[in-house]
C-alpha cells in the first residue's frame, strides 16, 4: 500500500478489529480534552479570533456561532491543546488526534460523510499521521512542534473528504509541507504561552491546502511522504494507531514519569505531602527543561515538571482545577514545587524518545530518604490503558463541562457510529457549551 492508497483507497473493512477499538477511543480522549479545554483562557480568545477572522457557515466545536472550516480546525485544534491532556506518539514527540480530530471532523460535515468514513479518516489519519511525523523529523535537525506534520496529516484527510484525484492530492501534501508551522518546540518549553504545540496552525493551513489544491493551486513535492520510503513501506501491515500513549493527567508528557514516581513512593508508604521535606526527581533532559517551579498561568503550570509532582503529592492526582489559571497559589504545593531537586540522568537520557524514564525519592521531614526505581508513565504503548480506564477519564473531563447526560450521549454515539449517519454525533458537538 502506498501513501495516496492509504488516504483514499482504505475501508473500514480493511481494518482490523483492534484498530476499529483504538480508533473509538483516540475518538473518546480527544473529545473529553476538548471539553475540559473549552473553559481555558486561551480558548475562548482563539473561538472569538476564528469568528472574527474566518467568517463562514461551518459549525464549531461546542460553540453556537460558525467559522469557516479553517477557522472551525483552527480554534477546535487550539481548544484542545488548551489542555495539555491528549494522545502521543512516542517518537514524533508530540501528537496526532489534536490536529487530525478537528480537521476531519469539519470537512466530514461540509462533505456530508457517513459516520463509517469519518471513522475511517480518523484510523487513516492516525496511520498517516504517524508516519509523516517521523518522517519530517529525520529530515531536520530542530524539533518542530506536531503542528508542522499535523499540517500535512490534516490535508490527507482534506485530499480524502474533499474527493481530490491523486494528482490533486499530492500537491495538497505538498502545500501543507511547505506551509505547515515550522515552529521550534524547545521555544514553547523555554517560555511556556498560549502558543502551545502548533497544533491548530497545522489543522488550519492541511484544510486551506487541500481547499487549494481541489481548486488547481501547485505546491512542492511532500519530501516528508515522497522522498522517505523506510516510513511508509509496511503500510497496511502494521498499524500504528496502536502505538499511541495516553495520558492520565493533563500535563506535559515529559512529566509524567516524575509524577507517577511522587505517587508510587506516597502510596506505598501512606505517605501525606506535609511528612516530605523535598522531592528528588533523576529524569531525561527535556523533562528538566520543564523548569518553571511556581507558575502564573495554566500553560506555565501544564509546562513544568516539578509543578504538577507537587499537585500529585498533595492531591493524589492532577485534575484540570488543580492547573487552572485561579489555582496555583497554594502554599504547600508551592513549597514542594520550589524545593523539588533535578538531576539529569544518562540512563534516561538514553532511552528518550523511546521511554520517558525517571527515578524519585522522597526526602521526609524526619530524615528518612524513600528511594524509588526508575519508572516511565502509565498507559503508554507497552502498558496500554484498559477501555474502562480511558472512558472514566472522558467523563472525569467531559461531565463536569458537558454534564453527565450530554457527555453519555456523545459516548454512545460515538459507540455506533460505523452504522449511523454522522450526525448522530455532530448534533451533539455542535451545539453551546452552557
Amino acid at each position: 500500500m502506498t501513501p495516496l492508497e492509504l488516504i483514499h483507497d482504505l475501508t473500514w473493512s480493511n481494518l482490523p478489529p483492534d484498530v476499529k477499538r483504538r480508533t473509538e477511543m483516540c475518538l473518546l480522549d480527544v473529545i473529553g480534552v476538548a471539553a475540559a479545554g473549552h473553559n481555558i483562557k486561551l480558548s475562548g480568545i482563539i473561538r472569538d479570533h476564528a469568528v472574527e477572522t474566518f467568517g463562514g457557515t461551518a459549525p464549531m466545536l461546542f460553540e453556537s456561532r460558525t467559522a469557516s472550516p479553517a477557522g472551525v480546525a483552527l480554534a477546535a485544534g487550539m481548544s484542545i491543546d488548551a489542555l495539555d491532556g491528549h494522545d502521543s506518539y512516542y517518537p514524533a514527540k508530540g501528537h496526532i488526534g489534536v490536529s487530525l480530530f478537528p480537521t476531519t471532523l469539519t470537512l466530514a460535515h461540509q462533505s456530508e460523510s457517513s459516520g463509517r468514513e469519518f471513522m475511517t479518516t480518523i484510523a487513516m489519519g492516525y496511520e498517516f499521521g504517524s508516519r509523516v511525523s517521523e518522517a519530517q523529523h529525520a529530515t531536520v535537525d530542530d524539533y518542530h512542534t506536531s503542528g508542522s506534520w499535523g499540517a500535512v496529516t490534516s490535508a490527507a484527510v482534506g485530499a480524502r473528504l474533499l474527493g481530490l484525484d491523486r494528482e490533486q492530492t499530492r500537491h495538497a501534501l505538498g502545500i501543507a509541507e511547505y506551509h505547515g508551522p515550522r515552529s521550534q518546540m524547545m521555544r514553547c518549553i523555554d517560555y511556556p504561552t498560549m502558543i502551545k504545540d502548533g497544533s491548530g496552525w497545522g489543522a488550519m493551513t492541511g484544510v486551506s491546502a487541500a481547499q487549494l489544491a481541489a481548486k488547481g493551486f501547485t505546491g512542492a513535492p511532500a519530501i516528508t511522504v515522497e522522498d522517505a520510503p523506510q516510513y511508509w513501506d509496511d503500510l497496511g501491515e502494521r498499524w500504528l494507531i496502536m502505538n499511541q500513549c495516553f495520558k492520565e493527567f493533563p500535563v506535559c508528557h515529559w512529566a509524567l514519569a516524575p509524577v507517577q514516581g511522587v505517587l508510587a513512593l506516597a502510596r506505598a508508604h501512606d505517605l501525606t505531602s506535609d511528612q516530605v521535606g523535598h522531592i528528588e526527581v533523576e529524569t531525561f533532559h527535556n523533562s528538566i527543561c520543564l523548569a518553571t517551579s511556581r507558575p502564573v498561568t495554566t500553560e506555565e503550570a501544564q509546562y513544568s515538571t516539578s509543578f504538577p509532582c507537587a499537585v500529585a503529592l498533595a492531591r493524589g492526582g492532577i485534575t484540570p482545577q488543580d492547573i487552572a489559571d485561579g489555582a496555583l497559589d497554594d502554599p504547600e504545593i508551592l513549597r514542594l514545587s520550589t524545593g523539588l531537586v533535578m538531576t539529569e540522568s544518562d540512563y534516561a537520557n538514553d532511552n528518550f524518545p523511546g521511554k520517558r524514564f525517571a527515578k524519585v525519592a522522597l526526602v521526609l521531614k524526619d530524615g528518612r530518604r524513600l528511594q524509588g526505581d526508575y519508572l516511565t508513565p502509565r498507559w503508554d504503548f507497552t502498558n496500554p490503558p484498559t477501555e474502562a480506564e480511558l472512558r472514566a477519564k472522558y467523563h472525569a473531563l467531559a461531565d463536569p463541562v458537558l454534564g453527565a447526560v450530554r457527555a453519555s450521549a456523545i459516548e454512545d454515539a460515538l459507540s455506533n457510529l460505523p452504522n449511523n449517519d454522522l450526525a448522530s454525533l455532530t448534533d451533539l458537538l455542535f451545539q453551546p457549551i452552557n
